[in-house]
């Protein structure tokens, strides 16, 4: 009688830690792109700082996918509207109107905003037919509270954080479109594809911009900012999060993205001097509260 001896096998990383981390990554780097577009506000017009990131994202991203989205044109023509529609909300309309907001609204308030997407995310499945259940709809009204506390509460609420809010439905379409996103649209080709689509997007409007308000000068203090939403921001971190949800799944991935606000308060402190108080303090808590309860995986 043979005798089977247990075979033992060495631990490596498994794939929910490397998506937790590659979700980190992300809501790190783009934690940084808020205090980027508050810093710029004063040198770079909105729309202008959205071409010329998507346009540095582009080339950053073509020598990894640009042949593989020639190889999958059929597959992209095939899905040409889910294409247009991704590249439209996550590419050219939500960055452009977070640059807006950047003109009158602190990186802190900012990102507290941002935080309230999960729970538009779970708006949107809503409207899809998936039942939300009282602890989404108890987070969603949590976190309402916590923006009413910005608006009410004298933290910084101006006309900036309209356009915030609407960035953060942007992004939330985005992501909730993401989760549909057809099985074959897969890896660097996608990413090149949307980053291409959005940038002829924002070609007219770049156009105005120019004519209307002139061109930027270009410095060190405007180009390396912009090559940091470019690479890091764009390429890096849409890259790390579309891998984040192919992992662990995107309600893993956006529990993650919860630790924004805390990022961009930090960040905003450390290289901006924003200060944060009571007001922004208790809005972050309730913001927070809200879309963990509201976003959490039921059992």
């Amino acid at each position: 009688m043979a005798v089977v001896l247990p075979r033992t096998t060495t631990s490596a990383p498994s794939a929910p830690a490397a998506g937790l981390a590659l979700a980190a990554l992300a809501t790190l780097v783009w934690s940084g792109s808020f205090v980027t577009s508050r810093a710029l506000h004063d040198s770079v017009p909105p729309v202008q700082h959205a071409f010329w990131r998507w346009v540095t994202a582009l080339v950053a991203v073509a020598p990894f996918g640009a042949r593989q989205a020639w190889r999958q044109r059929a597959l992209l023509r095939r899905h040409a509207r889910y294409v247009l529609l991704a590249s439209l909300l996550g590419v050219a309309v939500y960055n452009t109107l977070v640059n807006q907001a950047g003109l009158t609204t602190p990186a802190a308030t900012m990102g507290m905003i941002m935080a309230a997407s999960p729970v538009l995310m779970a708006v949107f499945e809503r409207l899809g037919g998936v039942r939300l259940g009282a602890r989404r709809t108890a987070g969603l009204l949590i976190a309402c509270a916590g923006v009413t506390v910005l608006a009410g509460g004298g933290a910084h609420f101006s006309s900036g954080s309209l356009w915030m809010i609407a960035a953060a439905c942007c992004f939330a379409g985005y992501s909730a479109l993401l989760r549909r996103k057809p099985a074959e649209l897969t890896g660097t080709g996608f990413l090149f594809t949307t980053f291409l689509t959005g940038t002829a997007l924002l070609l007219p409007a770049q156009a105005v911009s120019v004519t209307v308000q002139g061109s930027f000068h270009p410095t060190p203090a405007t180009v390396l900012p912009l090559l940091y939403v470019g690479v890091a921001s764009s390429a890096v971190a849409f890259f790390a999060w579309n891998k984040a949800i192919a992992l662990v799944g995107a309600t893993r991935a956006g529990i993650v993205y919860h630790l924004q606000p805390v990022c961009v308060a930090l960040l905003s402190w450390a290289l901006l001097g924003e200060t944060t108080g009571l007001p922004q303090l208790l809005a972050m808590a309730l913001i927070l509260a809200g879309v963990v309860l509201g976003a959490g995986s039921r059992r």
